[in-house]
């Protein structure tokens, strides 16, 4: 795999913006996989947790070895402590995400423009940015993934532990039921759109976000979602879970294709 660090000022944000990079290459190193496939590659935008940046997927797991035998270009943006929001006392992270990155990616680099090929994930404060977009424009999207993910940004645990910083980017959380915020009411909006994503979405059963997970999948069913659900027994918020859990969704990827999924 090629790895590229791309800089760019970005307009949504006023900002030099860093997004990191891996590209599918012919050539086999040692220990790693080759893509042989002259298409543009399938594009996988994977999103950090809340106390991360552009680099972690490569720094804790060994993401670029499961996406080298395949033709995956995999792109991880930063966000900072946004939930990939506008925020109404900040940046417009939301903005940047769902429009402005696959716009500049698409010009800087050869990628397929297919919805069919292009895919979001996430773990923590990413899962919920993974089905937010997902769930807001499901005809971008032929599948995302939530690990661990913060899927209900109501609960009384994100009141409870963020404080004023949620002020910051939600203001009111009492206020975000029934909003553009709100995963519930996207699913639930977008219930019959024409052309929907699969999901796929894992939490451990110790994971103190279990219990959001535990409720979101049903709701996805419920309003006719395809949705896949992973629980892993005792496994809490940790990275060899997710390492494990971004093998299974991209090896999914491959496999619902070979399928004609």
């Amino acid at each position: 795999m090629a790895f590229l660090q791309i800089q760019f000022f970005s307009a949504a944000l006023n900002v030099a913006s860093t997004v990191n990079v891996i590209l599918p290459e012919a050539n086999q190193g040692i220990g790693m996989g080759a893509s042989r496939d002259e298409r543009p590659p399938k594009v996988l935008y994977l999103l950090h947790g809340y106390s991360d940046d552009q680099s972690i997927w490569m720094r804790r797991t060994s993401v670029e070895r499961y996406a080298a035998d395949h033709n995956l270009a995999v792109i991880m943006p930063a966000v900072n402590h946004s939930f990939y929001c506008n925020e109404v006392y900040g940046e417009k992270y939301w903005d940047y995400v769902s429009d402005e990155l696959p716009g500049t990616m698409h010009r800087f680099l050869r990628l397929s423009s297919r919805p069919e090929d292009t895919y979001v994930a996430g773990l923590s404060m990413g899962g919920y940015g993974a089905m937010r977009l997902a769930l807001t424009y499901p005809e971008h999207f032929a599948g995302a993934a939530s690990f661990s993910g913060a899927v209900d940004l109501a609960s009384t645990f994100y009141e409870r532990h963020r404080g004023g910083e949620t002020d910051r980017v939600f203001g009111d959380l009492k206020e975000l039921k029934g909003t553009e915020y709100d995963t519930y009411y996207l699913m639930e909006k977008n219930a019959k759109a024409a052309r929907k994503p699969w999901l796929y979405v894992s939490c451990g059963t110790k994971d103190f976000l279990f219990d959001q997970h535990r409720t979101f999948v049903p709701a996805l069913r419920k309003n006719g979602w395809d949705v896949m659900s992973h629980e892993e027994p005792d496994a809490v918020h940790e990275w060899g879970f997710w390492d494990a859990q971004i093998k299974a969704f991209i090896e999914l990827i491959f496999a619902r294709e070979a399928d004609g999924d």
